[in-house]
């Protein structure tokens, strides 16, 4: 195994690229560990992980997007940092976002999100999911080339959400524009680097009028559900407190979506006996997509700050102490998981890993990406009867050459060129 002493996973390209073997030779030492550039304590094991994802009392979420990066405003001195954590909080990037509130906030603002995402609007929103796909799939399928990712991952993913919020018909196309924009022309890209360094700027200004109008005037519509919600104590929130938390469901939502369905497709494309198999079993589907999220989480991790003193697996963790959580390490926890490296669609566990994490911070679009995933999955396998990776754009079979968002949160390509036969061209 490399020597991984001077390795600095937040910041080497050879971590974006493939992670995984430092994240196994940082848990076969302890599985939870210091790495010495950032002074993070990286936590790789399974149930090592679950212990801190269920403990909102001593681990504050504040540092849940940012970790190690810009740092706390402030110097963490003493045995309990909980005081200068909500004196300083507004001050970190994405403050007002639902993964880094902490209870009782948390559990207040999930409240609102939980009226938008209930079981029967994403029934209904999956019975409308093979409408979309389809609609994306008939300019994605000409040809017989495609970019998987920019070409048919993002506009879906993008049209479930806008159908999921309610957001109006007439005005989809100039916001997927202003998104694509905002990302280079697609999800992989640089784009306009006003919008791209805060694009929830964006999402906000956009929000803001559905909610005002849906306040004066409701309707029968989801945005006027999500207009009128109110708190679990019965107190009407700030309009400012609805959109943030939409805003947060379609950015979050669309981005991760995406990294799950490129990963899924390119295992499908790789894998002919794989992709035969899921052709002709299609409830073999759903267990596919739970070791996809296993073997390649589209969220690397989670942070979080330690309020007070504190052990987690027998390590001691000083107050004031950034952890890493380390999903896409957890999920292969070979104390968790048999032969962890392995892809096995049959794995009879494989709906253990904690891709979406765990505790009060589960990610509540949990069923909406599995549905997403399933629903594009099939109608892709539905309209064609072979798909293939391109050599032309990733080479031959025996040396692929993929790329990956270069992020140390994010897990997934930024482009999957796929080949495919159309059901329709087969003589």
């Amino acid at each position: 195994m490399k020597d991984f002493e001077d390795f600095d996973f937040f910041r080497d390209d050879e971590a974006v690229a493939d992670p995984y073997p430092y994240f196994e030779a940082l848990r076969s030492r302890c599985p939870v560990q210091r790495e010495p550039h950032h002074d993070v304590l990286m936590v790789t094991g399974y149930d090592e992980a679950l212990q801190v994802y269920n403990d909102t009392e001593t681990f504050s979420s504040c540092v849940s997007v940012t970790g190690p990066f810009p740092g706390f405003p402030v110097p963490l001195d003493g045995d309990d940092v909980s005081d200068l954590i909500e004196r300083h909080r507004d001050e970190l990037p994405m403050s007002d976002q639902l993964p880094t509130l902490d209870p009782p906030l948390h559990t207040a603002h999930r409240a609102l999100l939980m009226r938008l995402i209930t079981p029967k609007r994403l029934k209904e929103n999956e019975a409308s999911m093979w409408r979309l796909a389809d609609r994306v799939l008939d300019g994605f399928l000409d040809g017989g080339e495609g970019d998987a990712i920019d070409g048919f991952a993002a506009p879906f993913t993008l049209l479930v959400i806008a159908d999921l919020l309610g957001m109006p018909e007439q005005d989809r196309d100039d916001f997927a524009r202003t998104l694509r924009r905002a990302s280079g022309g697609g999800i992989g890209g640089t784009g306009d680097r006003a919008l791209a360094h805060s694009p929830l700027e964006f999402l906000y200004d956009r929000f803001v009028p559905y909610i005002e109008d849906r306040r004066r005037e409701p309707r029968d519509d989801v945005l006027t559900g999500l207009a009128t919600a109110t708190f679990p104590d019965g107190s009407t929130p700030d309009v400012q407190d609805v959109v943030r938390v939409a805003s947060n469901v379609f950015a979050a939502g669309q981005e991760t979506t995406v990294r799950l369905l490129g990963s899924a497709l390119k295992l499908i494309a790789e894998d002919a006996a794989l992709q035969e198999r899921l052709r002709s079993d299609r409830d073999a589907i759903p267990n596919f997509i739970e070791e996809t999220l296993r073997v390649e989480s589209p969220i690397k991790g989670d942070f979080r700050l330690a309020r007070v003193p504190t052990a987690v697996g027998g390590v001691d963790v000083p107050a004031g102490t950034t952890l890493m959580l380390v999903n896409a390490a957890a999920n292969r926890d070979p104390r968790q998981f048999e032969d962890p490296a392995a892809f096995d669609p049959s794995r009879k566990n494989a709906r253990r890993h904690i891709a979406f994490g765990r505790g009060a911070h589960t990610c509540p679009g949990a069923p909406l990406a599995r549905a997403e995933a399933r629903v594009g999955i099939e109608r892709l396998l539905d309209r064609t009867t072979g798909i293939r990776v391109s050599e032309r754009a990733h080479g031959p079979a025996d040396d692929r050459r993929y790329r990956y968002v270069p992020t140390h949160i994010l897990r997934g390509l930024t482009h999957l060129t796929l080949e495919f036969t159309r059901a329709e061209d087969k003589a």
